[in-house]
């Protein structure tokens, strides 16, 4: 059982080229276990943490539907938004710089097997980072994320999550608005949910927020729900 953790922060990648290099690193801990399955061997499989930031772009998960998308593919073509299906969880949502996404390509088999304790984790994570920055956190009933003043009238989502999960091996991950523009979510219906709005850390915190400091917030927090410990950083 390996739980050690290595963090790669790849800066601003196009979603598709993020999601290539999600797949390399995910495949190969397939390919271990699988390797490990046939040999009777043990290979210790690792465990990563991607850290991204994408231009403009609306992706669809597997649950969601496209009517929650408000643009067509010429209105997306003339604001410069690009859009994806993708193979993880979840509705649509925005994604654009000054957000901050993270990617944990883990082996669960590591950790615990069971995807809703690790959804509830990740949370957590997402959680203790934002009471850190002065900001209360919260789950809404029934929805995955993080949302502040969760099951009120101004309930308002600051972090959206969706994953993919093979042989306990994770991909894709959260999305947690820190300084990104929030207008580009007026083109959709974000995670399907219609009547709550979305905000983020500068909105709540009424300045800019240094991501660096709330990449490292996020890795501690993991690195601390996750019983982990970061072995290496990768730039």
């Amino acid at each position: 059982m390996n739980k050690s953790i290595i963090v790669h922060d790849l800066g601003l990648v196009e979603y598709e080229k993020a999601l290539e290099y999600q797949l390399n690193l995910f495949n190969e801990i397939i390919e271990s276990k699988l390797s490990n399955r046939r040999s009777n061997s043990n290979i210790i499989t690792k465990n990563h943490l991607v850290f991204v930031e994408h231009p403009h772009v609306y992706t669809l998960g597997k649950s969601g539907e496209i009517k929650n998308l408000l643009l067509n593919k010429e209105e997306l073509e003339k604001k410069g938004i690009k859009f994806y299906y993708t193979n993880r969880g979840g509705d649509i949502t925005c994604h654009g710089p000054g957000q901050v996404v993270c990617y944990p390509i883990i082996d669960l088999d590591n950790f615990f097997t069971d995807i809703h304790k690790y959804l509830r984790f990740l949370e957590e994570v997402v959680i203790l980072t934002l009471n850190e920055l002065g900001i209360n956190g919260e789950r809404s009933i029934n929805e995955t994320g993080v949302w502040l003043d969760a099951n009120s009238f101004e309930a308002r989502k600051i972090c959206a999550m969706g994953v993919k999960a093979s042989r306990w091996v994770t991909m894709h991950g959260l999305a947690l608005n820190v300084n990104n523009d929030l207008s580009f979510f007026d083109n959709i219906i974000p995670c399907g949910i219609s009547n709550k709005s979305i905000t983020s850390i500068a909105k709540e915190s009424n300045k800019k927020i240094d991501i660096d400091l709330v990449k490292n917030k996020i890795i501690d927090n993991f690195l601390t729900i996750f019983s982990a410990k970061l072995i290496d950083r990768i730039n």
